[in-house]
């Protein structure tokens, strides 16, 4: 365990995460003490040498109160107006914070769809590295405003682990009100706190709970633990802990859990394709063409398709079934699904003779598929 935590310390690009309620007041609104305690630890951080990136939660939190909201709503509509005010409130305090200690903050809104895209991921990339290299300090959130699944069904833990691979991280450190996993309810007596994961079989015989303590999220332990175990299979070590915790878990101390790298690095979009896209429709394929996806790692050609579902556009994810409709893989579909069903179960070069030379190529490149194992 010593050695693990000295890696720890020995990171030196660092993704952070922060969740809203280790920012915000359980009715909504920024908590400036909150939010300053942890720019005191991260700028000390920053002051070592190490370059650190901060996945910030909050913006529909601090929202709340400004619209006169009680309580995070349910529906979709206020709560992309609730983070439209909020982000700007979230980043104006984050950019006075880090003033005191003379470090410019840059502010990056990201979606899932950014990370899936060739050209948007390129420039994520690109946006988030410069920042580094000039000495700005990177802020990145969910863009709340324009992405629906995340506000309903995630949070910013996932997002976080595969920031943390984008950028190359060393290290995913994932804060919020507890203190790490438990191995049962934290707040009954006789549980205890679960010092590293080297494998995700570790928990299997543990019960995750989902909710946090503040209610103004939406993940809780679930999804945090789904994220270390993303980040971790992705090769970057993660460690889990409180907010109040966070010196003591960025110098390598004994708190939280530590969940050890169990994986290799993969190109980076195929990260974000297996774990953040969002399938806009799916194509079943026929057993030739499970085969060859599946064992043999090749491209997606018309000739294996066997049928179409759903209305995507060219560019888009779906995803690719077996002809018992189970998930194989997913990737990146070269044509509109109007196109489809002329090109289903023909080959490429009767469809270049027959519809000019656009259509001489794969449905869906193998550069742009990703296997989906169980």
């Amino acid at each position: 365990m010593a050695g693990a935590r000295q890696a720890v310390g020995e990171a030196r690009r660092i993704v952070v995460k922060v969740g809203s309620s280790s920012l915000t007041t359980a009715a909504g609104g920024l908590d400036a003490d909150r939010v300053d305690a942890l720019v005191d630890v991260l700028a000390k951080v920053r002051g070592t040498d190490k370059e650190i990136v901060l996945v910030s939660s909050g913006a529909i939190a601090a929202g709340l109160a400004p619209l006169g909201l009680r309580r995070r709503p349910r529906d979709l509509a206020r709560q992309q107006a609730a983070a439209s005010v909020g982000q700007g409130l979230l980043v104006a305090r984050y950019t006075a914070s880090f003033a005191r200690y003379g470090v410019r903050v840059g502010q990056v809104l990201l979606t899932s769809d950014d990370m899936s895209r060739r050209a948007h991921h390129r420039n994520a990339s690109r946006t988030l590295d410069k920042l580094l290299a000039m000495g700005a300090f990177p802020i990145v959130n969910e863009n709340d405003t324009v992405a629906t699944d995340e506000i309903r069904f995630g949070d910013n833990d996932r997002l976080a682990a595969l920031v943390a691979h984008l950028v190359h991280a060393d290290l995913l450190v994932l804060l919020s009100d507890v203190d790490g996993v438990y191995d049962g309810d934290p707040s009954r007596p006789g549980t205890s706190r679960i010092a590293e994961v080297r494998v995700p079989a570790d928990l299997a015989d543990i019960e995750i709970g989902s909710a946090g303590k503040a209610g103004v999220g939406t993940g809780g332990m679930v999804t945090k633990v789904e994220a270390a175990r993303i980040a971790a299979a992705a090769g970057i070590p993660v460690v889990l802990t409180s907010a109040v915790h966070a010196a003591d878990a960025l110098a390598g101390g004994d708190t939280g859990t530590y969940f050890h790298a169990t994986g290799r690095r993969s190109a980076d979009r195929l990260l974000w394709l297996q774990h953040a896209s969002a399938p806009q429709g799916a194509l079943v394929l026929d057993d030739g063409a499970v085969r060859a996806v599946v064992e043999g790692r090749k491209s997606l050609l018309p000739a294996g398709i066997a049928g179409v579902e759903g209305d995507f556009a060219a560019g888009d994810p779906v995803e690719l079934r077996d002809g018992a409709g189970r998930p194989v893989a997913r990737g990146l579909v070269n044509f509109d699904a109007k196109e489809m069903p002329r090109l289903v179960g023909r080959s490429t070069r009767e469809l270049a003779r027959e519809l000019g030379p656009a259509y001489e190529r794969e449905v869906v490149h193998r550069d742009d598929l990703v296997i989906l194992h169980p």
